[in-house]
């Protein structure tokens, strides 16, 4: 039985995460519409990108 060696520790120059600078719509239905982020690839429901800028908005107020 061979294990796993263990996982790096996460780096201090780690990137930070995409924060979805540019999407392009890719489906929609009647009810949702998927947009795709054309920076890092991801693809996610429209309603969760404004929730996202909502979040980071209220976040850097507190600061």
């Amino acid at each position: 039985m061979t294990s796993k060696p263990p996982a790096p520790p996460p780096s201090r120059d780690m990137k930070q995460p995409c924060k979805h600078p540019r999407v392009q719509i890719v489906s929609r239905d009647e009810d949702s519409e998927f947009v795709e982020c054309k920076e890092c690839g991801e693809i996610f429901e429209s309603s969760e990108f404004k929730d996202m800028n909502i979040e980071e908005r209220t976040q850097e107020s507190e600061i």
